[in-house]
């Protein structure tokens, strides 16, 4: 098997920064093109957010939402900008943020990328924890037509 573009998911959590080292470690020794893919989840307020308590706007603090989702770019470039720094090199990287679920939205930036590998690290959730939060990196596995690389965090 020839792995030619490796997609790695971040966010900006410990378990991605480790998985993010492992997937650069394939990439560079196969010289492999790498993908980084963060997704920022949307957020959805309704028309009507006011605490009824305080009166205040719920959820946003005042900030239209098209502020909010530029903030949320912003700081998407930055997260995918310090880990190119950080494991890139000469490696041919292309930045991918998406705004959708984050399961979806990796699988979508890995046939959009044409990755033969996607590269993924785990919050190890368990119990209570994960029925409630889910699992991306399980959804992501259950769903992928490629190999997924699950890289656990251990401390």
């Amino acid at each position: 098997m020839k792995i030619n573009k490796i997609l790695i998911g971040i966010d900006d959590s410990t378990y991605a920064h480790n998985a993010a080292a492992y997937g650069f470690d394939i990439a560079h020794t196969y010289r492999a093109a790498v993908g980084l893919v963060h997704i920022i989840e949307p957020a959805v307020f309704p028309p009507d957010a006011n605490d009824s308590l305080v009166g205040m706007p719920m959820g946003t603090m005042g900030i239209d939402q098209s502020e909010l989702i530029d903030i949320q770019s912003r700081q998407s470039s930055s997260l995918i900008d310090n880990i190119k720094k950080e494991y890139a090199g000469e490696l041919e990287v292309t930045s991918f943020t998406d705004f959708n679920i984050t399961a979806d939205g990796i699988l979508s930036c890995a046939k959009q990328f044409n990755a033969d590998l996607i590269v993924l690290g785990t919050h190890s959730r368990t119990g209570l924890d994960r029925f409630f939060m889910g699992s991306v990196a399980e959804n992501v596995v259950r769903h992928s037509t490629i190999p997924v690389l699950v890289v656990p965090f251990i401390a």
